[in-house]
Formats: C-alpha cells, structure tokens, sequence
C-alpha cells in the first residue's frame, strides 16, 4: 500500500528532522522550512518517538527515510536512531544529510549500524570562504567525505548550494573532485526559505548556465521522475545532479516527500507552516498506532503542490 494525496502524488519519502542545534552558522539554511522555536515548542524527541514515527510511516508504504536537522551528528544518541531505523521491516534505504564537519570519526559506526548514503555539504573548498559562509573548517568536511567513501557509503552525494558571488565559480573544481572521489556533485539553487528577500536578491542565481555546459558534456542524461523531475548528467568521468527549487514547477508537481519537524510535527510542504499535523503531542498523551496512522493520513491529505496555491 502506498498512499496517495488530493493529486494523486506518491507518498515515498519521509525526511526527519531529528534536531534544531547544528554546530556551523549557515545564513544560507532553510531548515528544512521550519519557523523559530517558541517557548511552547516541544524539546528534542526521544529515540523511541523517532523510531515509532518512522515505523508507522514505513507501515504505510514509505519506503526512504532520510534523517536531517540541524545537523543530525549533534545528537549523542544518533547511532542509536539509524541502528533502530534500519532494523523496521519495510525500509529500503536510510540516509542523512550533513555538514560533515563531525562526520569522520562517526562514519564507520553509522554505516555499520545501518546507513546506507549520506549527502554531504560542500559549498566550496577556499578554506577562507567557507569559513565566511559557515563559521566552520572546510578541512573537517573534506576528511568526513573522505571517511564516507572509505567506510562504504553510496551514493556519497556533495551538495554544493550555488551562491552568486561567493562560490559559483567554483563548479569545475568541484566536478573534478568527484570524479576523483567517486561522488555525486549535487547542485542546488537557492531557496527563499528563511533568508531574507536581500540576501536572496543578493546571492540567488539561476543553474541554467550550468545545465548548459552540462547537456554539452553529458554522455546520458537521466530524469529521476519521482524526485521532481530533476536532471542528473553523466559525464564522462563523474555524475552531476540538478536540482530547481519551486520556482520550477516540477519540484512540487512530483513531490513524494513529507517531513517530521524537530519538535514531532508532520510537515506536509516545505514552504508552509499553516498546515502541520501534531503527531508528538498524541504520542506523549498516550496515543495508539490507530490514532497515529490516522495524524499520517490526514497529512498527506494537506499534501498539494504548493505553486497551485
């Protein structure tokens, strides 16, 4: 069973936010769309409440679970959550996405307890820019992919979010370290989730220029139909994925994804905040699995394409 909203999308995926704290200041993060933390907020989810979410949701029919923030690797306890994650009957593939920079001395661990891919990301490799953009060491992200690819991660996926003016000449240098790892270049444009319209206007740059270098070059380009219709380009010595945020009509029309904020809210819609479905509040008041499979329905019923609105 796969279930399936107004439009008839897919269900597929499912990205848990299993924390807020993240150890680098990006003023580039969306946060995967969530507002500020009030002081009504709910603290952290347990490994149990984490677990138990993803096993109602991998119950009806999603199948991809990836774990975000934040930076997941901040949490003490996230061996714990992949090994319990990977162990639920049902799941095909279990990732996370991360800054990296704490990733190398926890990569063989979390892939032995069950991960299977990370995206890593990697907006640069100037030690001076990318401290100005994150605060971080670019150094401490380069030895984590590294330990990635050695501990047997795949797809190891670079996630190089394009800035105007501050990295997006970047993008052979880029190209060539992934053909010399064996990793995936993902490049992604800027969103308008929670930065402001100047740093936006500032810093927002369209991929078309780079698909076009990419289409020249390719020798297969393929269409990943239920991940918004992106383009991932073969070249002949590495792979480059594309991916257009809402501007680009199929990233909402494909949609397959719903997520779990930080504080156990069912998000259906990365850019809206007026529909969120409570399903952490149920579970500390004592709900059974019913009543959760009916908080997972009534979500994915909010599910629509956000450029429809």
């Amino acid at each position: 069973m796969v279930l399936k909203d107004s439009c008839g999308r897919p269900l597929l995926n499912l990205r848990m936010a299993v924390t807020r704290r993240c150890n680098l200041r990006c003023e580039y993060c969306h946060m995967e769309g969530e507002e500020k933390l009030t002081a009504n907020s709910a603290e952290e989810m347990t490994v149990d409440e984490i677990v138990r979410i993803a096993r109602i949701a991998i119950g009806l029919g999603i199948s991809r679970v990836k774990l975000t923030g934040g930076e997941p690797l901040m949490r003490k306890d996230i061996t714990d959550i992949v090994e319990e994650i990977a162990a639920i009957p049902g799941l095909a593939d279990l990732s996370m996405t991360s800054n990296g920079t704490l990733l190398a001395p926890l990569a063989k661990e979390l892939h032995a307890n069950g991960l299977k891919r990370v995206n890593i990301s990697l907006p640069t490799f100037d030690s001076e820019v990318y401290n100005k953009l994150t605060g971080g060491r670019v150094e401490d992200v380069l030895e984590g992919v590294m330990a990635a690819v050695e501990v047997g991660f795949y797809p190891v996926k670079l996630n190089m979010l394009i800035l105007k003016g501050a990295n997006d000449d970047a993008f052979p240098d880029m190209v060539e370290f992934a053909e010399k790892t064996g990793t995936i270049l993902q490049l992604i444009e800027l969103e308008p989730i929670n930065v402001s319209d100047a740093y936006y206007s500032t810093h927002h740059k369209s991929l078309t220029e780079y698909e076009n270098l990419l289409v020249h070059k390719a020798v297969k380009v393929e269409t990943r139909q239920y991940m918004q219709n992106r383009r991932i380009y073969h070249l002949p010595n590495a792979t480059v994925e594309v991916v257009h945020p809402i501007e680009n009509t199929d990233f909402c029309m494909r949609c397959t994804r719903l997520r779990v904020t930080s504080d156990g809210k069912l998000k259906p819609c990365l850019m809206r905040n007026d529909n969120l479905v409570d399903i952490l509040t149920a579970m500390r008041n004592g709900a059974e699995d019913w009543k959760l499979i009916e908080l997972f329905g009534l979500a994915n019923q909010s599910r629509r394409p956000y450029n429809k609105d």
